[in-house]
């Protein structure tokens, strides 16, 4: 199409020139700017693409969309198009771009501190099950089925995003499973997307490096429901909330919306009562809009059984059949780095998650704690975890809070130190530790492989280890460079 066709989707824009050029392509960042593309340019945080606009304009692009001109060539011949947030242009113009594939998917979106990863492949194993195959977009990669695309953000860019959708569509998918950061919501990443079902999970304490506090940070995620699910166009839009989170209870939505909670209190649509939790899984039965059922997981604490109700939600939304999505959960067996077992002849339970914030630590060793206490057996929790470089610091005296009230050891090291001096995380993590502990109850060693290896030595038959904070990821970054580090793999070999 042209230039004055595809920027019809931006309202009230008129072009004076330009406007008949073909659209080859749709970019925001200088380092693909190509001929005949439209180049759209977006403030960020360190680099404002204003500043580009002289060299879009002579490496050919056919048009400029800004939101301030003054940086235009004046002998510039393509359209340039002023709108009032070229963040909201882009995602609008991306969406077009890639002909609107969001339209032609089921679209489940996920957003909260925890649960995220999770609940989007319970949801893929619900709808894949009900024959509505499910693409992924999350913060392990992008796929569906066979097909995987890595990522290092856990909601893409908006020309990313809809280029992926439309991977899904072309390939036969039915619905999309998508997390939704906070980033993304107030980044406008997602606004073209029409909502089926929006999930909240839960809200703590993270990201106040970005946001300026808890509210903002909650604004942004309500954003989902308030805005996005309730100007939805599609036809009985759904919101699955957890009625256990104070944040959950106050979100908004429009009179449109289908508002079931979950959790197991009794005011909730989706009610769980657990009968059995153990180091296998858990069984539960469920009290939903549709009828009752008994469910079972693979996956181990009680966290998991809530995660598995927010997926419930989103089949019943669906209206797949009860039948379908117990089966679906009944044989799925986790997901990378999420509370992922690590077998061992030495008889010693060993958990890698990706927990990196208090309260998702707390969360985790209250219910290995909970599994230990049913055991009834004297066995020994083991925290091993660290706190991200250049990221919000108030945290990390929390975060040993959390790992210090259920275990019995901690194991203080590294996650990703990226710019930051190792030893200066550590020393705030330390903040948050009682005095005298150190070597006692609490060891510390910036290197994260030693640190596990403490942690395999401190252990005996049947205790607990949970190495928190990296979970699914390959790597480490010190510095600006990315070495290869899984903790499974560091794990297996020093089990050797």
């Amino acid at each position: 199409m042209n230039v004055r066709e595809f920027l019809q989707v931006l309202p009230g824009v008129q072009l004076r020139a330009g406007g008949e050029r073909k659209v080859s392509a749709l970019c925001f960042d200088s380092r693909t700017l190509s001929g005949d593309c439209v180049f759209v340019a977006v403030r960020g945080g360190k680099v404002d693409g204003h500043q580009f606009l002289v060299e879009a304009a002579s490496k050919g692009a056919a048009a400029l969309i800004v939101e301030d001109p003054a940086n235009v060539p004046a002998d510039y011949p393509g359209a340039v198009a002023v709108v009032p947030n070229t963040r909201v242009a882009l995602n609008k113009l991306a969406a077009r771009f890639y002909g609107n594939p969001a339209d032609k998917l089921f679209c489940v979106g996920v957003t909260g501190t925890n649960g995220k990863t999770t609940t989007t492949y319970m949801v893929e194993a619900i709808f894949s099950q009900g024959r509505r195959p499910a693409g992924v977009i999350g913060t392990i990669d992008h796929h569906f089925k066979q097909e995987v695309w890595k990522t290092d953000m856990t909601t893409p860019d908006p020309v990313s995003f809809q280029s992926r959708l439309r991977n899904f569509v072309d390939l036969g998918a039915k619905s999309v499973a998508l997390e939704v950061s906070s980033h993304a919501l107030r980044q406008s990443r997602v606004d073209e997307v029409p909502f089926d079902v929006a999930v909240f999970t839960n809200l703590s304490r993270d990201h106040l490096d970005y946001h300026t506090d808890m509210e903002d940070y909650f604004d942004a995620k309500n954003k989902l429901f308030r805005d996005l699910l309730s100007n939805s166009k599609k036809p009985k839009p759904t919101a699955v909330i957890n009625a256990d989170d104070e944040y959950g209870r106050r979100i908004q939505v429009g009179s449109n919306v289908r508002l079931w909670y979950y959790g197991p209190n009794s005011g909730s649509h989706i009610r769980y009562t657990i009968q059995t939790s153990g180091f296998s899984g858990s069984r539960f039965q469920l009290a939903t809009p549709v009828g009752n059922r008994d469910f079972s997981i693979r996956m181990v604490g009680l966290h998991n059984v809530a995660n598995a109700c927010a997926a419930i939600g989103a089949g019943l939304a669906a209206d797949l059949s009860m039948d379908a999505i117990a089966q679906a959960l009944g044989t799925l067996n986790g997901v990378s780095g999420r509370l992922e077992a690590v077998p061992n002849k030495r008889g010693v339970h060993i958990f890698v998650d990706y927990a990196h914030t208090d309260d998702a630590i707390q969360t985790v060793l209250h219910h290995l704690d909970q599994i230990r206490k049913g055991t009834r057996l004297k066995n020994k929790i083991i925290t091993v975890f660290g706190c991200g470089g250049d990221r919000d610091s108030g945290k990390r005296p929390l975060m040993m809070k959390a790992a210090l009230k259920y275990s019995d050891y901690v194991v203080l090291t590294s996650d990703n130190p990226r710019t930051e001096d190792p030893e200066k995380i550590l020393d705030d993590a330390m903040a948050g530790a009682p005095a005298g502990s150190l070597d006692k109850t609490i060891f510390r060693n910036a290197d994260r492989k030693q640190g596990i290896a403490k942690a395999i030595e401190l252990a005996n038959e049947d205790d607990v280890i949970l190495i928190a904070g990296k979970g699914h990821e390959d790597y480490q970054q010190i510095g600006t460079t990315k070495y290869p580090f899984s903790d499974i793999q560091v794990v297996k070999e020093l089990l050797k």
